[in-house]
């Protein structure tokens, strides 16, 4: 029985996978041309099971030599011919699983003399004009070897037999495609201390993957529609189609997450998009590789710490630009994209985690247990006084914040908020984000409290205009959400600044506005 696959290669017969076709047609183009190329990706982004689609495609044209460096042993890349031996003895265990046993008798005659590049480079010579079919080289997890000099050696071997074979001087593999997170053309090697560190281009012959490798609604659909075919499930395929790609971007990872949450988890026979919310809930609850190494990356380095608090906490429209080597490890990592010029964090789901991560370590370094204990702000039908949440909120920026805090508040005022409410709706609850960029810096908190729904927006006063502005936008996101009442926290920064609150009555909503 086929399932949602979260871990590993996704193989057509036992899961439920998008349909990457046009994916595969644009890389075998680029095989059939016999380019060089790195698919490098960030973790958990389908690159594996991409190799194996692709070797499955390429299998009856080519023989496809696919293998990983990943199980390498790192005592192997301090001697060049225990690397070399390796290198041919997994090529030997491919080999006898195609069944060409006369490549495997050409390997076993020399691999006991194959002691440096050149030798390895004249037998890969020797394969090549023996083999019935072109050579296509696949290796995986280069990242596991790729800060060593001898790996370095051996692309550059391969780069000088590529550079020969278009001058009609050589024979070599038809296509080299190496999978990592990083682009072997761009790697920095880790020397011995005291050695200079450089920059080393051995692969600068390979041609710029420009594949997306994430999912379109309209991919996700395919797998959905399998889905719904096989399960019998009643869904409108489209419409939760579009509503997983809002909150994942078409990450590989996130999108079969989903759903195999709402399949597994929820066990629903009719999907509606209220169950990706809740699916969201569960995702955003637990703990998994992809999330850890997401919070890791963050976590040790403050620079980009901070430039990532300064996108989704403050708001800043930070200008992409591909030279700035900090956008470009955000970027390495999956936690940023290039939106149109601006530098905007992947997806969704993640700006969830980083603000749920920020706000709890915010929480921990404050008191704040005498202004927001949960009993006190639950009614007895079971819902939230939201009014004496924001007034409690005030009257604690009021207390505990004096004008020598200004600097702080004013960078850590919304993430304050966050970290209060958390507590009042946990277990119960599940609030989402999002920035909206504008004079106003804005971001807007959708609350959902049992089955119950608060719209809170947060910004920074910016004069009458901007605010009357900021009304109509609030209303606006009201009727989005599907709500009459909505809540407002200006956060003033005036010297002299009042602690007041207001109802504001606009068309057909109501809006409650504290200031602070």
């Amino acid at each position: 029985m086929k399932e949602f696959n979260v871990t590993g290669t996704c193989i057509p017969s036992q899961h439920y996978m998008v349909d990457i076709k046009d994916k595969l047609d644009k890389i075998e183009r680029l095989v059939n041309k016999g380019k060089y190329f790195t698919i490098n990706r960030p973790r958990q982004y389908g690159k594996t099971t991409i190799m194996f689609l692709l070797a499955q495609r390429l299998k009856d044209d080519y023989l496809v030599l696919k293998m990983s460096f990943e199980g390498y042993d790192q005592e192997i890349y301090k001697d060049q011919v225990a690397f070399i031996k390796e290198f041919l003895l997994t090529l030997i265990d491919k080999l006898e699983f195609l069944q060409e046993q006369e490549l495997i008798d050409l390997i076993e005659e020399k691999i006991d003399t194959v002691t440096n590049m050149r030798m390895l480079s004249r037998l890969i010579t020797k394969l090549i004009k023996a083999a019935d079919k072109e050579l296509v080289l696949m290796i995986d997890e280069v990242d596991k070897s790729s800060n060593n000099q001898l790996f370095l050696d051996f692309i550059a071997m391969l780069r000088n037999k590529y550079l020969l074979r278009k001058e009609g001087q050589d024979y070599t593999f038809q296509s080299i495609i190496l999978a990592g997170v990083h682009d072997i053309k761009n790697l920095k090697l880790k020397l011995e201390p005291g050695q200079e560190r450089k920059f080393n281009s051995p692969w600068n012959i390979a041609v710029d993957f420009k594949v997306d490798l994430t999912f379109n609604s309209a991919e996700i659909s395919t797998m959905l529609e399998e889905y719904k075919k096989d399960k019998d499930a009643v869904m409108d395929v489209e419409a939760i189609a579009q509503e997983i790609y809002y909150y994942t971007a078409g990450h590989p990872f996130l999108v079969s997450k989903i759903a195999k949450i709402i399949d597994e988890d929820l066990d629903k026979q009719a999907w509606r998009k209220k169950d990706i919310t809740k699916a969201l809930k569960i995702l955003l609850a637990e703990q998994n590789t992809n999330f850890s190494s997401l919070i890791k990356n963050i976590e040790n380095n403050e620079e980009l710490y901070n430039l990532i608090h300064k996108i989704i906490m403050e708001g800043e429209e930070i200008t992409y630009n591909s030279d700035n080597p900090l956008i470009k490890l955000g970027e390495l990592y999956g936690i940023f994209k290039n939106d149109k010029g601006i530098v905007k964090i992947h997806n969704k789901i993640y700006e969830q985690r980083i603000y749920n991560y920020m706000s709890s370590k915010l929480e921990t370094s404050l008191e704040m247990t005498p202004y927001n204990f949960r009993e006190n702000f639950v009614r007895n039908d079971g819902t939230l006084d939201f009014e004496k949440i924001l007034n409690k909120f005030q009257l604690f920026i009021k207390e505990q914040y004096s004008n020598k805090d200004q600097d702080f508040l004013e960078r850590n005022g919304r993430l304050l908020f966050l970290a209060f409410i958390k507590p009042i709706i946990n277990g119960k609850g599940f609030d989402f984000k999002e920035v909206q960029i504008s004079e106003e810096k804005r971001l807007d908190v959708v609350i959902t409290y049992l089955d119950q729904k608060y719209v809170v927006e947060l910004k920074i006063w910016r004069g009458k205009k901007y605010h009357q502005q900021g009304i109509k936008q609030l209303a606006e996101y009201l009727d989005l959400q599907s709500v009459e009442q909505g809540y407002l926290i200006t956060f003033n920064f005036n010297q002299n600044k009042k602690y007041k609150k207001e109802v504001i009555n606009y068309e057909d909503k109501e809006i409650y506005a504290v200031w602070v």
